[in-house]
Order: structure tokens, then sequence, then C-alpha cells
């Protein structure tokens, strides 16, 4: 059985036009993908008006929080004491959001006592998976 979590976050969205705006996101994060973490913005968010889900891996959100990590579509990096910026590129262009740092550190923390880290492989169902892709 998942567990999962689901937390409402005020996402700012920074932008040089139309003026920065606040938004309300969603983390996600569930023990059967224990090494995933799950932003969703709602259709006001986007261009075309559609929900926008980004998936990156839970240690990058962790180690985001400390010091700039990520190299590839999703970056992280504090700025200053209180907030996170998220940089999230994509074919369109890239968006940046921040977050207040310490609803993400709550978050992980939530994360953490479902799935402590070091302890993700328990918790994958690769036989599972594997049947459901070989699957007719």
């Amino acid at each position: 059985m998942s567990t999962v979590i689901d937390q409402a976050v005020q996402a700012r969205l920074i932008a040089s036009t139309p003026p920065t705006r606040t938004v309300r996101a969603r983390l996600r994060y569930a023990s059967a993908d224990p090494f995933a973490v799950h932003i969703v913005f709602p259709p006001a968010a986007s261009l075309d008006g559609s929900e926008v889900s980004w998936t990156f891996a839970r240690e990058l959100l962790a180690r985001g929080l400390l010091t700039p990590s990520g190299t590839g579509d999703v970056r992280v990096w504090p700025c200053g004491p209180q907030r996170t910026v998220l940089e999230l590129h994509a074919a369109e262009g890239v968006a940046m959001v921040q977050i207040d740092t310490a609803e993400l550190r709550g978050f992980l923390a939530g994360s953490y006592a479902v799935v402590p880290a070091g302890s993700e492989g328990v918790h994958l169902d690769v036989e599972g998976d594997v049947a459901a892709l070989l699957a007719p």
C-alpha cells in the first residue's frame, strides 16, 4: 500500500511580464515512487491554461535547500534564508518559482518519515513493474 503526501504551497512565479504573481501549487510524494517528488501548478499558472506537473528527484530538492543543485530541466537553490527557487526548463522557455523554504522542509520531513533516506529501494516493486511491462 502506497502512502501519499499531498501538500499545498504558495508558489511565487517570477516573471518580467506579466508581473510576478503567487499561485497555489501542490507538492506530492508517494512511497510507491520513493525517489521522486512532484509539483503541480494550476491551469492559471500555465501559458496554455492546462495543469502542469513536474517530477524530479527528492534528493535534488533536499540538496537545493542548502546549495545550488541540478544541471538538467530542474534546478533548485536557496534564495536567502526564507525562500527557495525552482528553475524549470521546458521547450517553451524557463519558469522560475520561489517557495517558502519552511514549507519545503516540512514537506521533505513528512516524506522522510514515510520513506527514510537510503531506504527507497525497499519500497520499489520491481517484480510488479516488470510484470506490468511484459503483460500482453
